[in-house]
């Protein structure tokens, strides 16, 4: 999957995360649960995006953690959302599946990400011992 292809998808699962608080019943419980639902969402493309701009591989990989931070708490509260049978599991469970993916693939991601990091950083320590 390409950098262009994830940002569509992280956008594409924002809009599908306020699509579903929109259609979560009027209470205090699903408001409060609705608002942290959506930061967390939307916050995982736009830290996505930011990641795609990261000057280094490190900057990279730091960038990733976050994404996995706020993809892994967007499943969190979609989870909730479930359980609490604020919305019935045949409109929740492919948004949860989709979480779980984009939880695994940034996961991915930031594992090769450091490994590269890793690599680099001992290919220069150890040129810089053969200076």
């Amino acid at each position: 999957m390409t950098s262009k292809e994830m940002q569509a998808r992280t956008k594409a699962f924002a809009v599908r995360v306020i699509k579903l608080v929109d259609a979560l019943p009027r209470g205090l419980a699903p408001q409060v649960i609705g608002r942290q639902l959506i930061r967390s969402a939307t916050s995982v493309g736009a830290n996505y995006r930011a990641a795609c701009r990261a000057q280094s591989r490190a900057e990279f990989a730091a960038k990733l953690s976050i994404v996995v931070e706020e993809s892994d708490e967007s499943l969190y509260w979609l989870e909730l959302v479930q359980e609490t049978g604020l919305i019935k599991p045949r409109l929740s469970s492919a948004i949860i599946k989709e979480a779980n993916e984009l939880v695994a693939i940034v996961l991915a991601s930031r594992k090769t990400a450091k490994t590269q990091v890793r690599s680099v950083n001992r290919q220069s320590t150890i040129e810089n011992r053969q200076l």
